[in-house]
């Protein structure tokens, strides 16, 4: 089971096992703000409810670290547009090119790996961008940040507790692309 972390200002910043969500509440960090109703954490002197949301209770500054490299933060560095053809491509939609095939010496690294979309990875294949015949938008490199549209690394999606619902829903709302 996970639980939900919000900010201050309660927005979604994180996702957390459970285990972690009852270390920060006994250190004083957080404060619950929905608990799972079945479920219990019990220990020899203790018995409560599950956190399902927490929220910091002070803003967290600390040391600035490194950006991550996963699908997630290459999906926002690529502004979340085929490398190859320009179009936008959902995240459910992307995936993940090596501009130079692995089979061809090339490395899972943020200098050789780009978003596109299924009908060009099927078309550039196992080769690398000017055997295909394509082009790159952009030059794949190591960011030095992200956009901040892309804080939030996911929504609400069935299945999720139904606590969270209201959190990453309007989160959703604010942040989410307006059509023209």
């Amino acid at each position: 089971m996970e639980t939900l972390v919000l900010s201050t200002g309660y927005e979604p910043v994180a996702r957390v096992p459970w285990q972690r969500a009852i270390q920060l509440l006994f250190l004083g960090k957080v404060e619950i703000v929905e608990e799972y109703d079945d479920r219990l954490v019990r220990s020899v002197t203790v018995s409560l409810k599950m956190p399902s949301v927490i929220r910091f209770l002070r803003a967290i500054r600390g040391r600035k670290r490194a950006i991550k490299f996963s699908r997630e933060n290459v999906y926002a560095r690529d502004s979340g547009r085929c490398q190859y053809c320009r179009q936008r491509v959902s995240r459910q939609d992307a995936t993940y090119d090596h501009v130079v095939p692995r089979a061809h010496g090339g490395h899972t690294t943020w200098e050789n790996v780009v978003i596109c979309c299924f009908p060009c990875n099927q078309h550039k294949g196992g080769r690398t961008p000017a055997q295909a015949g394509m082009t790159l938008l952009t030059e794949p490199s190591k960011p030095k940040k992200l956009p901040e549209t892309f804080r939030l690394s996911f929504g609400y999606e069935p299945g999720m507790p139904h606590a969270w619902r209201k959190f990453l829903r309007d989160v959703a709302y604010w942040h989410g692309e307006l059509e023209p």
